[in-house]
Order: structure tokens, then sequence, then C-alpha cells
């Protein structure tokens, strides 16, 4: 346990959750092999009608290990996986773990120069991936260190006669036939499998020095950067998480899994937590409202991790209130600002809580939150987790800012990263001592719980005064006719630069620039009000539902280089 000195948010835990915790020290993998032991029979995930349970996927993680290392993968390699949602992102995932490979997860998007640049960087020896995306991989393979493509499909881990139709159907949607030539470097996932031995291999894992992910930040600053997650920072966060849900009761949940399991935050919150703790995982390739409805209905799903761009979609879909959402119990949102409004429609639809945290890929990702059963104050992100603490930087003397200043956070705790890979210039700049600097820009108030004003580089100076898009975003959300709204700073001849809000109105309303600007204007100072607007189907959006500011920051400056208006 760690030693930790008097903080004002102590006093807002509730006695069922301590501020420090005694940790684990097992490899990640441990836990789903205990989960193997514990509920074998236990249902480990539901996938478009086919159901595995725990010692089967414990089963099938031991055989591709085993193919991984016959494969020439040896302990410390990295084993690159640019999968969806499914059965095989699971079995994929704890397979490279029990062979002692570091994961790369890949996102399915990446085109070919994003491929190429992580596999380069993380110089994977193999990787998994989806048919869609193989021909992608394809092109670039020769320029990386790949010995090997493993490839699977959708379809294949389909009840018969689903895996007949999904071709048909995939053909269809995406206008692609998936034809595969395989040879000795180009395998069949599904026949590794087959052929593989359900073995343990004996492993000398340290887990707070051996890596066990190299996690791929969005390169919003640059080219992505490989984020080394130990072991010990993704077991540490995960036993955090089950702390905080603690009236979440072992293998008896059931998770709706719609966050993707290659982004950090849908990798712990729902795959790791759900084998830690024995979970059913109902497994959601994609984000469609229309699904995710019906799942939690059919399943009576109790706990769904998400992004506020997924309980915006669900609350304004047409047949919200065709479905019994009352099952769920506890939602964490992460990977963006939570709006108040939707956090209360939200509860006000399911009768369960739900709540925001706050982390980056860095923290493994969860570093504060509000709690789910207890006190908490809306517009704040929370109180940090069990022995993590958070400080805020001032600005004008970089030194620990007080109560109600504004500064930039710094976090320290168990789950924080070990370092960027193969950049100790870039690791050196994001640390303070032991002290992670987030770039995020926030405040604590006297009872300790924070609040979070924007990222560092989104703050818009307009006149000499800083404006935080996440103020104006949140004014604009309390309008009856927006669904969704991303502020952004654009050039302005006079201020240097004034805000700008891109609208999604809610579907069957109307709101024109001129009702919009009287709402902020009653909510805002004049000089926060945005000057322009913008109205949008959708906005630019990551897998994770997250809005993408730099996408529409982009546009704005070619538009400015080209001469529009």
């Amino acid at each position: 346990m760690t030693t930790l000195t008097q903080q004002p948010w102590f006093d807002a835990y509730p006695q069922e959750i301590p501020v420090s915790i005694s940790y684990e020290e097992k490899p990640l993998h441990y836990y789903l092999q205990r989960a193997a032991e514990t509920f074998p029979e236990k249902t480990a995930f539901h996938f478009m009608g086919k159901e595995m349970n725990y010692k089967q996927v414990y089963d099938e993680a031991l055989k591709l290990a085993n193919q991984l290392r016959g494969l020439g993968v040896e302990p410390g390699d990295r084993v690159a996986i640019m999968l969806a949602n499914s059965p095989q992102a699971v079995i994929s995932y704890y397979g490279a773990l029990l062979a002692g490979a570091v994961v790369v997860q890949t996102n399915p998007l990446y085109v070919e120069r994003e491929i190429e640049h992580q596999l380069n960087d993380s110089q994977a020896k193999v990787m998994i991936c989806l048919d869609l995306v193989y021909p992608r991989v394809a092109k670039v393979k020769e320029q990386t260190s790949l010995t090997h493509i493993i490839v699977t499909g959708i379809k294949d881990y389909l009840p018969f006669p689903k895996n007949m139709i999904y071709p048909f159907i995939q053909k269809k949607n995406t206008g692609i036939k998936v034809e595969i030539s395989y040879s000795d470097t180009l395998l069949s996932f599904t026949k590794l499998i087959e052929e593989g031995r359900a073995a343990e291999i004996p492993l000398t894992i340290n887990p707070k020095e051996d890596l066990a992910l190299l996690q791929y930040t969005g390169g919003t600053t640059g080219p992505a950067k490989g984020v080394m997650l130990t072991h010990y920072n993704l077991t540490v966060n995960t036993q955090q998480c089950e702390e905080w849900m603690y009236k979440l009761k072992p293998g008896e949940e059931i998770v709706l899994a719609a966050l993707p399991f290659f982004h950090v935050y849908g990798m712990t919150t729902v795959m790791n937590l759900s084998v830690r703790m024995g979970f059913n995982m109902i497994i959601m390739p994609k984000f469609d409202p229309k699904s995710i409805l019906k799942a939690i209905e059919k399943h009576k799903a109790t706990l769904y991790p998400g992004a506020p761009t997924m309980y915006i979609g669900l609350l304004n879909h047409p047949d919200l209130k065709k479905h019994d959402l009352s099952s769920i119990k506890a939602c964490i949102s992460g990977s963006a600002p939570l709006p108040v409004e939707v956090q209360s429609r939200f509860e006000a639809a399911t009768g369960g809580q739900l709540v925001e945290g706050y982390g980056l890929t860095e923290t493994s990702p969860v570093a504060i939150a509000n709690l789910i059963w207890g006190r908490r104050k809306q517009g704040s992100i929370g109180i940090p987790w069990p022995d993590t603490e958070v400080k805020v930087l001032s600005a004008e003397t970089g030194e620990e800012a007080g109560p109600e200043e504004v500064g930039e956070l710094m976090i320290k705790g168990p789950q924080v990263m070990k370092g960027y890979w193969n950049q100790p210039e870039a690791t050196a700049a994001c640390f303070r001592d032991d002290w992670f600097l987030t770039g995020d820009m926030g405040y604590m108030d006297e009872e300790g719980f924070f609040y979070i004003v924007d990222r560092k580089k989104d703050m818009i100076i307009a006149g000499g005064f800083n404006i935080y898009p996440r103020e104006v975003e949140e004014v604009l959300y309390e309008h009856e006719a927006v669904q969704e709204v991303c502020v952004i700073g654009v050039p302005d001849v006079y201020r240097g630069e004034t805000v700008k809000a891109f609208i999604v109105k809610k579907e069957g309303m109307d709101v024109t620039e001129e009702e919009l600007d009287q709402h902020c204007r009653e909510y805002l100072a004049s000089f926060k009000t945005p000057k322009y607007y913008e109205f949008r189907e959708e906005l630019p959006k990551t897998m994770v539902g997250k809005i993408l500011r730099r996408v529409l920051v982009e546009e704005e400056r070619e538009k400015q280089s080209g001469g529009k208006s």
C-alpha cells in the first residue's frame, strides 16, 4: 500500500472505498487464467448469437500463444492487433500476453501511412488483423518488420447460419469482397486455433517493469507516440476500477461492450475489468444506437461504460422509449467532457447512475472520477482514485496552485505510464519529478473536487482573454435544439482569435444563429459568445465517439489559406 499524505478529497470517500489499496503484483493475463478456474462455465461473452465461456476463451488464448511462439515470437516481442470488438480481439490480446509478447493495439480505421508508422516505431513482429483491413496492411508489409500476418473475419466466430450470410451483408455494406490467398507468412486465425495446443507457457514476468502494452496516442501534436504501460499499470487501474464500483458482483454483471477494445478506455473498463471479475460481455463490433438499445433490453445489461456521444446517440434515438433500460446500474463516461444535461437525461431514462471520469492513455487510463454511489458535484470530473495524487500547477508561478486557481493538472500514481517508447526526450518533457503533466487545464475546489476547463492547447486567446471551449459548449448543450456541439478558435484580424461553434441540431428541431447568440449572451460574457456558427449533419469523431476538434481546426485553416470566408 502507498503512504499518502492527507488530502481534501479523502473526506468525500465512502467507507466502502479505501484511499489506498494493497495491489496484486501479477501479470495481466493471470486474471484470464483465474477466471477460467473460478468461473469455467460462466459466459465470458455474447457476440451476435455466439457465446463462449471463460474456460473456452482461456484455452483458445493458450492455443494462439503457442502458435505465436512457433512463429518466432519471444518474450518482449511486439504483436500488433488490428481488430474491431469481437471474440478474436479478446483471444488475441490475452494470447499475445500469454506468449510473453507486448500488445500493440492498432485502430482498424488507420490508413497505410499510420499503420506503417506504428509498425515501424514498435518493430512489431506479427500482426493479427481483420480481413477487411488486410489490403491496407499488405501494402505496407514490405516496409515494416512484420514476419507474419494472421487474418480473421467477423464471420469466423458467428453461429450457423449467420456465418454463411454475413459475408454477403459485409460486401453489401462495404463494397468489399474479401479473398485471402494464405501462405507460410499469411495465416488463418481459425486454422491456427484449430491446430493449436492449449498448453501453458512458462514465463518470468516482472509486473512493475515488463511491458504489457504499447498504446499509441492520437498524434494530435505530431506522429503518434507509443505509451509504455506495464502489467502493473494495467492491473492496478483495473483493481482501482473494481474498488470504485464496489457494488458490482463478481461473476454476475453483464457489460455492454461497445467501447473499442483497441482504445485504452474500453480495454481497461470493459475488457480487463470483465475478465478480472468474471463478467459477461455483450460484445458490439461497432456503435449503433438501435442495436445498443435492443442489446441492453434483451441481455439486461447492468454496466455500460461509454463516451458522451454514445449516450447522446441513445437519448436522441426515436426508439428510446420503446425499450426497457432499467437494468442499467452504473455507467462511467470518459474520453470527452460529459454535458450535465446529458447526464441528467440518461439517468432519468435508465434509473442508473452516470458519472464522469477522467484520465489519459498515459494513466492506463483512469485517474479521477465522480463517485457512482456517493457524493458528486455537477460539472466536476470528481476526485482522485485510490493511491492517486493530483495537483494543479500554476501557469503564473510554476508552483502548486491554490483552490479555485486554474492551472495544468499533474498526476502521480501507480497507473502512470513508464514513458514513451524510444522517446526519452518526450518522456522527460512530460514529467516534473514523479508528476505527469497532463496538458489539461483545470482547478480543484476547497473540498478536493476537480474541474477541467479545457485542453491547454485548445484554449482560445481572444483580445487577451482566455476562453475555454468546454465552458461555451456546456452553455450551448443547454439549448433544447442542440444535440452536439464543438467550439474552436478561428483567426480574427482584431482579436487574434475568435470563437466559432459547430452545431448538430436534434432531429425535428430547428434553431437559428440569432437564437443561439441570444441564448449564449444570457449565460456567457460577450467575449466568450461565439461570433460564428456552422450547422452540420454530423461532427467528425473517433471510433470511441470523441469529437475530433483538430479536424475542424484543420478545415478552418484550409479555408483561410484558400481565401475562403
